[in-house]
Protein backbone atom coordinates (compact mmCIF):
# COMPACT_ATOMS: atom_id res chain seq x y z
CA UNK A 1 0.00 0.00 0.00
CA UNK A 2 1.54 3.30 -1.10
CA UNK A 3 1.88 6.15 1.34
CA UNK A 4 -0.40 9.15 1.00
CA UNK A 5 1.13 11.93 -1.10
CA UNK A 6 2.35 14.93 0.88
CA UNK A 7 -0.05 17.87 0.94
CA UNK A 8 0.60 20.66 -1.56
CA UNK A 9 2.77 23.44 -0.16
CA UNK A 10 0.49 26.28 0.96
CA UNK A 11 1.13 29.95 0.45
CA UNK A 12 3.82 30.81 3.00
CA UNK A 13 2.26 34.16 3.90
CA UNK A 14 -1.13 32.57 4.58
CA UNK A 15 0.44 29.71 6.53
CA UNK A 16 2.47 32.15 8.63
CA UNK A 17 -0.69 34.12 9.42
CA UNK A 18 -2.52 30.90 10.36
CA UNK A 19 0.33 29.72 12.60
CA UNK A 20 0.65 32.89 14.64
CA UNK A 21 -3.12 33.21 15.08
CA UNK A 22 -3.28 29.56 16.13
CA UNK A 23 -0.43 30.23 18.56
CA UNK A 24 -2.32 33.18 20.05
CA UNK A 25 -5.38 30.95 20.43
CA UNK A 26 -3.34 28.30 22.27
CA UNK A 27 -1.97 30.96 24.62
CA UNK A 28 -5.50 32.22 25.24
CA UNK A 29 -6.34 28.65 26.28
CA UNK A 30 -3.73 28.92 29.04
CA UNK A 31 -1.36 26.46 27.37
CA UNK A 32 2.29 26.19 28.38
CA UNK A 33 4.60 28.18 26.13
CA UNK A 34 6.88 25.17 25.54
CA UNK A 35 3.92 23.12 24.31
CA UNK A 36 2.69 25.97 22.10
CA UNK A 37 6.11 26.02 20.43
CA UNK A 38 5.98 22.25 19.91
CA UNK A 39 2.44 22.27 18.49
CA UNK A 40 3.23 25.08 16.04
CA UNK A 41 6.39 23.30 14.83
CA UNK A 42 4.39 20.11 14.30
CA UNK A 43 1.77 22.05 12.35
CA UNK A 44 4.36 23.74 10.16
CA UNK A 45 6.04 20.38 9.46
CA UNK A 46 2.69 18.89 8.44
CA UNK A 47 2.45 21.55 5.73
CA UNK A 48 5.95 20.84 4.46
CA UNK A 49 7.91 23.49 6.37
CA UNK A 50 10.87 21.61 7.84
CA UNK A 51 13.00 24.48 9.12
CA UNK A 52 10.67 26.26 11.48
CA UNK A 53 11.63 28.20 14.56
CA UNK A 54 9.08 29.22 17.15
CA UNK A 55 9.49 31.20 20.37
CA UNK A 56 6.37 31.64 22.49
CA UNK A 57 5.89 33.97 25.44
CA UNK A 58 2.69 34.46 27.45
CA UNK A 59 1.83 37.58 25.43
CA UNK A 60 3.73 37.13 22.15
CA UNK A 61 4.71 34.57 19.50
CA UNK A 62 7.78 34.69 17.21
CA UNK A 63 7.70 32.42 14.13
CA UNK A 64 10.26 31.94 11.35
CA UNK A 65 9.46 29.83 8.27
CA UNK A 66 11.81 28.85 5.42
CA UNK A 67 10.57 28.47 1.86
CA UNK A 68 12.25 28.66 -1.55
CA UNK A 69 12.40 32.44 -1.35
CA UNK A 70 14.15 32.57 2.00
CA UNK A 71 13.09 33.11 5.58
CA UNK A 72 9.77 34.65 6.60
CA UNK A 73 9.50 36.01 10.15
CA UNK A 74 6.51 37.33 12.05
CA UNK A 75 5.77 38.54 15.56
CA UNK A 76 2.28 38.44 17.03
CA UNK A 77 1.15 39.87 20.33
CA UNK A 78 -1.44 38.00 22.36
CA UNK A 79 -4.04 39.29 24.79
CA UNK A 80 -3.47 37.72 28.23
CA UNK A 81 -7.07 36.59 28.70
CA UNK A 82 -8.50 33.10 28.69
CA UNK A 83 -11.07 31.78 26.25
CA UNK A 84 -14.20 30.01 27.44
CA UNK A 85 -14.18 26.23 27.70
CA UNK A 86 -16.21 25.73 24.50
CA UNK A 87 -13.79 27.97 22.60
CA UNK A 88 -10.84 26.03 24.02
CA UNK A 89 -12.36 22.78 22.75
CA UNK A 90 -12.77 24.27 19.28
CA UNK A 91 -9.17 25.55 19.23
CA UNK A 92 -7.73 22.15 20.14
CA UNK A 93 -9.97 20.40 17.59
CA UNK A 94 -8.74 22.80 14.90
CA UNK A 95 -5.14 22.31 16.05
CA UNK A 96 -5.53 18.54 15.75
CA UNK A 97 -6.68 18.90 12.15
CA UNK A 98 -3.84 21.31 11.35
CA UNK A 99 -1.19 18.99 12.80
CA UNK A 100 -2.20 16.46 10.12
CA UNK A 101 -2.66 19.09 7.36
CA UNK A 102 -6.34 18.18 7.07
CA UNK A 103 -7.47 21.79 6.72
CA UNK A 104 -6.45 24.55 4.35
CA UNK A 105 -4.78 27.45 6.22
CA UNK A 106 -7.30 29.87 4.70
CA UNK A 107 -10.14 27.81 6.15
CA UNK A 108 -8.25 27.61 9.42
CA UNK A 109 -8.13 31.42 9.60
CA UNK A 110 -11.89 31.58 9.08
CA UNK A 111 -12.41 28.97 11.81
CA UNK A 112 -10.28 30.96 14.26
CA UNK A 113 -12.27 34.12 13.53
CA UNK A 114 -15.53 32.22 14.10
CA UNK A 115 -14.22 30.80 17.39
CA UNK A 116 -13.32 34.26 18.64
CA UNK A 117 -16.79 35.58 17.78
CA UNK A 118 -18.59 32.59 19.27
CA UNK A 119 -21.27 33.65 21.74
CA UNK A 120 -21.81 32.05 25.13
CA UNK A 121 -23.62 28.72 24.77
CA UNK A 122 -26.33 29.28 27.37
CA UNK A 123 -26.97 32.95 26.71
CA UNK A 124 -26.69 35.84 29.16
CA UNK A 125 -29.06 34.20 31.66
CA UNK A 126 -27.08 30.96 31.71
CA UNK A 127 -23.83 32.90 32.00
CA UNK A 128 -25.01 34.78 35.11
CA UNK A 129 -26.85 31.80 36.60
CA UNK A 130 -23.74 29.67 36.21
CA UNK A 131 -21.74 32.15 38.25
CA UNK A 132 -24.37 32.04 41.02
CA UNK A 133 -24.31 28.23 41.03
CA UNK A 134 -20.51 27.88 41.14
CA UNK A 135 -20.34 30.49 43.94
CA UNK A 136 -22.88 28.54 46.01
CA UNK A 137 -21.00 25.32 45.27
CA UNK A 138 -17.76 26.74 46.64
CA UNK A 139 -19.61 28.08 49.70
CA UNK A 140 -20.91 24.55 50.31
CA UNK A 141 -17.30 23.35 50.39
CA UNK A 142 -15.94 26.16 52.59
CA UNK A 143 -18.69 26.94 55.14
CA UNK A 144 -22.27 25.87 54.25
CA UNK A 145 -24.20 27.87 56.85
CA UNK A 146 -27.56 29.23 55.73
CA UNK A 147 -26.42 32.85 55.87
CA UNK A 148 -23.18 32.13 54.00
CA UNK A 149 -25.06 30.25 51.27
CA UNK A 150 -27.54 33.10 50.92
CA UNK A 151 -24.69 35.62 50.80
CA UNK A 152 -22.92 33.49 48.18
CA UNK A 153 -26.03 33.45 45.98
CA UNK A 154 -26.56 37.22 46.19
CA UNK A 155 -22.90 38.14 45.74
CA UNK A 156 -22.48 35.57 42.97
CA UNK A 157 -25.41 37.16 41.13
CA UNK A 158 -23.93 40.67 41.46
CA UNK A 159 -20.46 39.62 40.28
CA UNK A 160 -22.01 37.56 37.46
CA UNK A 161 -23.89 40.63 36.24
CA UNK A 162 -20.69 42.70 36.38
CA UNK A 163 -18.87 40.07 34.32
CA UNK A 164 -21.73 40.01 31.81
CA UNK A 165 -21.51 43.79 31.38
CA UNK A 166 -17.76 43.54 30.74
CA UNK A 167 -18.02 40.87 28.02
CA UNK A 168 -16.41 42.20 24.86
CA UNK A 169 -15.38 45.42 26.59
CA UNK A 170 -11.64 45.25 27.21
CA UNK A 171 -11.70 48.70 28.82
CA UNK A 172 -13.96 47.39 31.60
CA UNK A 173 -12.26 44.00 32.01
CA UNK A 174 -9.04 45.51 33.43
CA UNK A 175 -10.49 47.24 36.53
CA UNK A 176 -13.28 44.65 36.93
CA UNK A 177 -11.52 42.50 39.60
CA UNK A 178 -10.89 45.56 41.82
CA UNK A 179 -14.44 46.84 41.36
CA UNK A 180 -15.95 43.42 42.08
CA UNK A 181 -13.75 42.87 45.15
CA UNK A 182 -14.56 46.31 46.55
CA UNK A 183 -18.29 45.85 46.00
CA UNK A 184 -18.31 42.35 47.53
CA UNK A 185 -16.33 43.55 50.55
CA UNK A 186 -18.58 46.56 51.12
CA UNK A 187 -21.76 44.48 50.91
CA UNK A 188 -20.41 41.82 53.29
CA UNK A 189 -19.47 44.37 55.94
CA UNK A 190 -22.71 46.27 55.49
CA UNK A 191 -24.48 42.98 56.21
CA UNK A 192 -22.32 42.43 59.29
CA UNK A 193 -23.11 45.95 60.46
CA UNK A 194 -26.82 45.15 60.18
CA UNK A 195 -26.34 42.16 62.48
CA UNK A 196 -26.47 39.44 59.79
CA UNK A 197 -24.16 36.58 60.92
CA UNK A 198 -22.01 36.34 57.79
CA UNK A 199 -18.46 35.01 58.10
CA UNK A 200 -16.28 37.50 56.15
CA UNK A 201 -13.37 35.10 55.63
CA UNK A 202 -15.58 32.54 53.87
CA UNK A 203 -18.08 34.93 52.28
CA UNK A 204 -15.50 37.01 50.39
CA UNK A 205 -13.75 34.22 48.44
CA UNK A 206 -16.59 32.30 46.65
CA UNK A 207 -17.95 35.18 44.52
CA UNK A 208 -14.41 36.17 43.52
CA UNK A 209 -13.10 32.69 42.74
CA UNK A 210 -13.17 33.21 38.95
CA UNK A 211 -10.81 36.19 39.37
CA UNK A 212 -8.30 34.26 41.47
CA UNK A 213 -5.14 33.50 39.45
CA UNK A 214 -4.60 30.01 40.83
CA UNK A 215 -4.16 28.51 37.35
CA UNK A 216 -1.80 31.32 36.30
CA UNK A 217 0.37 30.94 39.40
CA UNK A 218 0.50 27.16 39.03
CA UNK A 219 1.29 27.38 35.31
CA UNK A 220 4.06 29.88 36.05
CA UNK A 221 5.61 27.51 38.57
CA UNK A 222 5.26 24.65 36.08
CA UNK A 223 7.04 26.62 33.35
CA UNK A 224 9.86 27.46 35.74
CA UNK A 225 10.21 23.73 36.40
CA UNK A 226 10.54 23.22 32.62
CA UNK A 227 13.25 25.90 32.46
CA UNK A 228 11.11 28.62 30.83
CA UNK A 229 12.36 31.37 33.11
CA UNK A 230 10.90 34.33 31.20
CA UNK A 231 7.42 32.84 30.79
CA UNK A 232 7.33 31.32 34.27
CA UNK A 233 8.48 34.42 36.12
CA UNK A 234 6.20 36.74 34.13
CA UNK A 235 3.16 34.57 34.90
CA UNK A 236 4.06 34.47 38.60
CA UNK A 237 4.44 38.26 38.74
CA UNK A 238 1.17 38.80 36.85
CA UNK A 239 -0.63 36.40 39.19
CA UNK A 240 0.75 38.11 42.27
CA UNK A 241 -0.27 41.53 40.94
CA UNK A 242 -3.79 40.18 40.38
CA UNK A 243 -3.88 39.04 44.01
CA UNK A 244 -2.69 42.43 45.23
CA UNK A 245 -5.38 44.20 43.18
CA UNK A 246 -8.07 41.92 44.59
CA UNK A 247 -6.80 42.43 48.14
CA UNK A 248 -6.73 46.21 47.53
CA UNK A 249 -10.36 46.10 46.39
CA UNK A 250 -11.35 44.11 49.49
CA UNK A 251 -9.57 46.58 51.76
CA UNK A 252 -11.18 49.61 50.07
CA UNK A 253 -14.62 48.04 50.43
CA UNK A 254 -14.02 47.43 54.14
CA UNK A 255 -12.74 50.97 54.74
CA UNK A 256 -15.71 52.58 52.96
CA UNK A 257 -18.08 50.79 55.33
CA UNK A 258 -16.22 51.82 58.50
CA UNK A 259 -14.12 48.71 59.02
CA UNK A 260 -10.37 48.12 58.84
CA UNK A 261 -8.41 45.59 56.74
CA UNK A 262 -7.84 43.43 59.83
CA UNK A 263 -11.59 42.68 59.87
CA UNK A 264 -11.27 40.88 56.53
CA UNK A 265 -9.81 37.80 58.22
CA UNK A 266 -12.21 37.50 61.15
CA UNK A 267 -13.85 34.08 61.48
CA UNK A 268 -17.01 32.83 63.08
CA UNK A 269 -16.43 30.40 65.94
CA UNK A 270 -18.53 27.36 66.73
CA UNK A 271 -19.01 26.01 63.20
CA UNK A 272 -18.99 22.21 62.76
CA UNK A 273 -18.62 21.13 59.10
CA UNK A 274 -20.86 18.34 57.80
CA UNK A 275 -19.62 15.26 55.96
CA UNK A 276 -21.88 15.57 52.91
CA UNK A 277 -21.75 19.29 52.06
CA UNK A 278 -18.26 19.33 50.46
CA UNK A 279 -19.24 16.54 48.04
CA UNK A 280 -22.50 18.27 47.18
CA UNK A 281 -20.48 21.44 46.75
CA UNK A 282 -18.22 19.77 44.17
CA UNK A 283 -21.25 18.72 42.10
CA UNK A 284 -22.84 22.16 42.33
CA UNK A 285 -19.52 23.83 41.54
CA UNK A 286 -19.08 21.63 38.46
CA UNK A 287 -22.55 22.53 37.19
CA UNK A 288 -21.81 26.22 37.70
CA UNK A 289 -18.53 25.99 35.80
CA UNK A 290 -20.30 24.13 32.98
CA UNK A 291 -22.89 26.91 32.62
CA UNK A 292 -20.75 30.00 33.30
CA UNK A 293 -17.77 29.03 31.13
CA UNK A 294 -19.92 27.53 28.34
CA UNK A 295 -18.34 24.07 28.51
CA UNK A 296 -18.67 22.08 25.25
CA UNK A 297 -21.43 19.55 24.72
CA UNK A 298 -21.08 16.11 26.34
CA UNK A 299 -18.39 17.39 28.70
CA UNK A 300 -20.36 17.77 31.95
CA UNK A 301 -20.07 14.16 33.10
CA UNK A 302 -16.36 13.99 32.26
CA UNK A 303 -15.69 17.31 34.00
CA UNK A 304 -17.63 16.22 37.09
CA UNK A 305 -15.75 12.91 37.21
CA UNK A 306 -12.39 14.70 37.20
CA UNK A 307 -13.54 17.19 39.85
CA UNK A 308 -14.82 14.44 42.17
CA UNK A 309 -11.73 12.25 41.85
CA UNK A 310 -9.33 15.18 42.23
CA UNK A 311 -11.23 16.40 45.29
CA UNK A 312 -11.32 12.87 46.74
CA UNK A 313 -7.56 12.49 46.24
CA UNK A 314 -6.91 15.83 47.90
CA UNK A 315 -9.17 15.02 50.87
CA UNK A 316 -7.61 11.58 51.31
CA UNK A 317 -4.08 12.96 51.11
CA UNK A 318 -4.86 15.68 53.64
CA UNK A 319 -5.52 12.94 56.19
CA UNK A 320 -1.94 11.67 55.86
CA UNK A 321 -0.01 14.75 54.81
CA UNK A 322 -0.22 18.49 55.39
CA UNK A 323 -2.79 20.54 53.49
CA UNK A 324 0.03 22.20 51.52
CA UNK A 325 0.91 18.84 49.93
CA UNK A 326 -2.63 17.60 49.30
CA UNK A 327 -2.91 19.59 46.05
CA UNK A 328 -0.11 17.45 44.58
CA UNK A 329 -2.26 14.32 44.85
CA UNK A 330 -5.33 16.12 43.51
CA UNK A 331 -3.56 17.15 40.30
CA UNK A 332 -1.71 13.82 40.15
CA UNK A 333 -5.16 12.30 39.58
CA UNK A 334 -6.74 15.11 37.54
CA UNK A 335 -3.99 15.54 34.92
CA UNK A 336 -3.59 11.95 33.61
CA UNK A 337 -7.34 11.44 33.90
CA UNK A 338 -7.94 14.48 31.69
CA UNK A 339 -5.54 13.17 29.03
CA UNK A 340 -7.04 9.67 29.32
CA UNK A 341 -10.52 11.05 28.69
CA UNK A 342 -9.32 13.03 25.68
CA UNK A 343 -7.20 10.44 23.90
CA UNK A 344 -8.64 7.09 25.02
CA UNK A 345 -12.34 7.88 25.36
CA UNK A 346 -12.62 10.62 22.70
CA UNK A 347 -13.86 13.09 25.30
CA UNK A 348 -13.29 16.84 25.47
CA UNK A 349 -9.73 18.24 25.47
CA UNK A 350 -7.85 17.69 28.71
CA UNK A 351 -7.70 21.43 29.34
CA UNK A 352 -11.52 21.49 29.57
CA UNK A 353 -11.65 18.80 32.25
CA UNK A 354 -8.70 19.66 34.48
CA UNK A 355 -8.87 23.48 34.34
CA UNK A 356 -11.88 23.46 36.72
CA UNK A 357 -9.77 21.34 39.09
CA UNK A 358 -7.33 24.26 39.35
CA UNK A 359 -10.18 26.50 40.49
CA UNK A 360 -11.49 23.88 42.90
CA UNK A 361 -8.14 23.36 44.60
CA UNK A 362 -8.05 27.16 44.96
CA UNK A 363 -4.37 27.96 45.48
CA UNK A 364 -5.29 31.51 44.52
CA UNK A 365 -7.79 31.73 47.38
CA UNK A 366 -5.05 30.95 49.88
CA UNK A 367 -2.92 33.63 48.26
CA UNK A 368 -5.72 36.20 48.41
CA UNK A 369 -6.18 35.66 52.14
CA UNK A 370 -2.43 35.85 52.70
CA UNK A 371 -2.08 39.12 50.80
CA UNK A 372 -5.09 40.46 52.69
CA UNK A 373 -3.41 39.57 56.00
CA UNK A 374 -0.36 41.62 54.99
CA UNK A 375 -2.58 44.70 55.11
CA UNK A 376 -3.12 44.12 58.85
CA UNK A 377 -0.36 41.77 60.00
CA UNK A 378 2.79 41.62 57.90
CA UNK A 379 4.32 38.67 59.73
CA UNK A 380 1.17 36.54 59.36
CA UNK A 381 0.76 37.59 55.73
CA UNK A 382 4.33 36.71 54.74
CA UNK A 383 4.00 33.37 56.53
CA UNK A 384 0.80 32.77 54.58
CA UNK A 385 2.49 33.63 51.28
CA UNK A 386 5.17 31.03 52.02
CA UNK A 387 2.34 28.53 52.47
CA UNK A 388 0.94 29.60 49.09
CA UNK A 389 4.31 28.89 47.48
CA UNK A 390 4.21 25.37 48.90
CA UNK A 391 0.65 24.87 47.67
CA UNK A 392 1.37 26.15 44.16
CA UNK A 393 4.55 24.09 43.92
CA UNK A 394 2.76 20.93 45.01
CA UNK A 395 -0.03 21.45 42.45
CA UNK A 396 2.46 22.25 39.68
CA UNK A 397 4.49 19.18 40.57
CA UNK A 398 1.33 17.07 40.58
CA UNK A 399 0.47 18.36 37.11
CA UNK A 400 3.99 17.63 35.84
CA UNK A 401 4.17 14.13 37.34
CA UNK A 402 0.60 13.38 36.27
CA UNK A 403 1.35 14.24 32.64
CA UNK A 404 4.52 12.14 32.74
CA UNK A 405 2.58 9.27 34.32
CA UNK A 406 0.03 9.34 31.52
CA UNK A 407 2.78 9.37 28.89
CA UNK A 408 4.54 6.43 30.57
CA UNK A 409 1.33 4.42 30.87
CA UNK A 410 0.40 5.17 27.28
CA UNK A 411 3.75 3.99 25.95
CA UNK A 412 3.95 0.85 28.08
CA UNK A 413 0.31 -0.19 27.83
CA UNK A 414 0.38 0.47 24.11
CA UNK A 415 3.46 -1.72 23.70
CA UNK A 416 1.87 -4.44 25.85
CA UNK A 417 -1.34 -4.32 23.82
CA UNK A 418 0.63 -4.67 20.56
CA UNK A 419 2.63 -7.63 21.89
CA UNK A 420 -0.50 -9.47 23.07
CA UNK A 421 -2.17 -8.85 19.72
CA UNK A 422 0.83 -10.27 17.84
CA UNK A 423 0.88 -13.38 20.05
CA UNK A 424 -2.80 -14.00 19.28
Amino acid sequence: MSADPPPPAPNTTILLEFLFRLGRAYLACGEQTAKVEKLLRLTAAAYGMRKTRVVALPTAVFIALHDRNGERVTLAESQPQLLRLDQMAEVYALGEEAQHARIDPRQGLKRLTAIRRQKVRFGPVGHVLGHVVLTVGLALILMPTSTNLAAAAVLGLIVGLLKLLSLGRSLLSVPLPVIAAGLVSALVFLAIGKGIPVDPLHALVPPLVTFLPGGMLTLGMLELAYGDMVSGSSRLIAGFVQLVLLAFGLAIGAIFTGYVPADLVLTTAGYAPSSWSPWAGVLVFGLGVYLHFSAPRKSFLWMTLVLLLAFAAQRLASGFFSSELSGFFGMLVATPLGYLIQYRFRGPPAVVTFFPAFWLLVPGALGLLSVTRILSDRAAGIDGLITVVYVITSIALGTLVGASLYRWLGENLGALHSRVWRER
